[in-house]
């Protein structure tokens, strides 16, 4: 009977098995490779499936928007109850209109833009406020960095425009508490290079306000309507950057009385700007923390009606600087010079 026991695999089967074996690893690794490869072809084209499907969706929503019709824009004046709002439509006239479900009528004060259906006339959406480039540009973004400590031989003036433009902004409630209103502005006048706008400049920055600064001549405009209208978008872009402080330079460009100047068109325009800085300063509350700051180095030619009170609530002056003055303006500007030892 023969023997069942196994016997090992001669040389030749032996290399064979390894022969095989060596050639299906490297088919099952290519396999692998092939694998890897598609499946990150798979990953980039889902994504770029998603970014496609988020781009249609966009562009169906803004499809949705161009279908849609037209909207008026409006102006609202007052809330009418809790379900109504009087909008001003121009050159239409009033209306009395319903607002949508998703608008909270907190959010409708007066002078707000809005929209309204063509059909309805029902107030859908709230605009931005439109504000003109050029007034845009005169924000400064950023708090002023000058401080009370660089100003010079200006003491008595920084008390006093501390207690006009300062205390209002950071204790309101001691006006409230008295039952006094707050001041609204400040006139400083004196020779140029006295220190008027570096004085405005570090009330800002102790206020924490944002510093808005204009000069009057960039008010002046040739087009009639156009002053009047920047001085409006700079009160409305003051309201929403509030607490702000409005520096006006050279007021005398659009403030000169009115019997100063002639008739022609020109002066007309500078007039209506002037009219309407005269409104804007009677119209906005001081408790909405908006301080207005006004310079100019003539202030014998200002009209009265600019300078009467509850307008402009404090006039300072700037007086050119005497010995001790000059002494503590070397002094803060010598802090960083080295010297000598004598």
């Amino acid at each position: 009977m023969p023997s069942l026991v196994a016997q090992p695999p001669s040389s030749s089967q032996a290399s064979s098995q390894g022969g095989i074996g060596s050639y299906y690893q490297t088919k099952t690794e290519y396999l692998q490779l092939a694998v890897n490869r598609k499946t990150q072809n798979l990953r980039r084209l889902e994504a770029q499936r998603n970014s496609l499907n988020a781009r249609v969706r966009l562009l169906r929503e803004e499809l949705q928007l161009l279908q849609e019709p037209g909207s008026y824009v409006g102006e609202v004046v007052k809330v009418m109850g809790k379900k109504k709002v009087l909008v001003k439509v121009q050159p239409e006239g009033k209306y009395v209109v319903d607002f949508a479900p998703s608008i909270q009528l907190s959010q409708l004060t007066p002078a707000l833009r809005v929209a309204l259906r063509s059909d309805s006339y029902q107030l859908h959406s709230i605009l931005p406020s439109k504000v003109d480039p050029l007034v845009s540009l005169m924000m400064v973004e950023k708090v002023p960095d000058s401080t009370y400590e660089m100003v010079g031989g200006l003491d008595k003036q920084i008390k006093e425009i501390k207690e006009v433009i300062e205390l209002p902004v950071k204790h309101p409630e001691l006006f409230d508490a008295l039952g006094i209103a707050q001041p609204k502005g400040v006139l400083l006048y004196g020779p140029p290079g006295t220190g008027k706008t570096l004085l405005a400049r570090a009330v800002a920055h102790h206020t924490d306000c944002r510093f808005i600064r204009v000069s009057g001549s960039e008010l002046v405009q040739k087009y009639i309507g156009e002053g009047s209208r920047m001085v409006r978008e700079l009160f409305v872009m003051a309201r929403e950057h509030a607490p702000s402080i409005i520096f006006m330079d050279e007021i005398d460009s659009i403030g000169s009385s009115r019997g100063e100047s002639g008739s022609g068109g020109g002066d007309s325009e500078v007039q209506r700007t002037m009219l309407e800085l005269l409104n804007q300063l009677d119209g906005f509350e001081p408790t909405k923390n908006i301080k207005v700051i006004m310079a100019t180095n003539r202030i014998d030619i200002l009209d009265s009606a600019l300078l009467r009170p509850g307008r402009v609530d404090r006039k300072i002056e700037f007086p050119p600087p005497g010995p001790e003055a000059r002494v503590s303006i070397l002094r803060i500007h010598s802090r960083k010079v080295g010297f000598l030892p004598s």
